[in-house]
């Protein structure tokens, strides 16, 4: 194998064709319908934040926030948004999406930080291993004994 092959086979590409699976993320961030206005004084905190676009929806109950899965996640920005007191959704669907989404974010950046390596490297650990080990026709039977007569 060339080495350009091998690199080009322990490499990461980013062209994800289906939304949402690169880098960039847009999420939805739900509040409960009180304390009244919160949602504007989430709205004009949240855009101070650096490399963080917050949106409007039609939804008067709901934030549209873009960023990168670098920068920030959707578990920060909710303990964030949490521990300065706005009052977010808890229904069972939205812990249920927010949990899937915590997941997978924490994963790609666990898997974006994490060194690559390639695979003819990964491949000398195996057979480093495999020669630690007695096989093939390894036999301590003297050679008089194991013979036919």
């Amino acid at each position: 194998m060339r080495r350009e092959t091998a690199y080009k086979l322990a490499g990461r590409h980013h062209d994800h064709p289906a939304p949402g699976t690169g880098i960039e993320k847009a999420r939805e961030i739900r509040f409960k319908p009180l304390p009244p206005g919160q949602v504007e004084r989430a709205w004009l905190a949240l855009r101070v934040l650096k490399d963080l676009h917050v949106e409007r929806t039609p939804d008067p109950l709901c934030l549209r926030v873009r960023y990168s899965v670098l920068d920030y996640s959707l578990e920060t920005l909710e303990d964030a948004l949490r521990e300065a007191g706005y009052a977010l959704d808890n229904t069972l669907y939205s812990k249920l999406v927010r949990a899937l989404v915590y997941f997978c974010e924490e994963t790609q950046r666990h898997n974006l930080i994490s060194p690559e390596r390639l695979i003819k490297q990964s491949h000398e650990v195996y057979i480093q291993a495999w020669d630690q080990h007695a096989h093939g026709d390894h036999d301590d039977t003297p050679v008089d004994l194991r013979e036919y007569k």
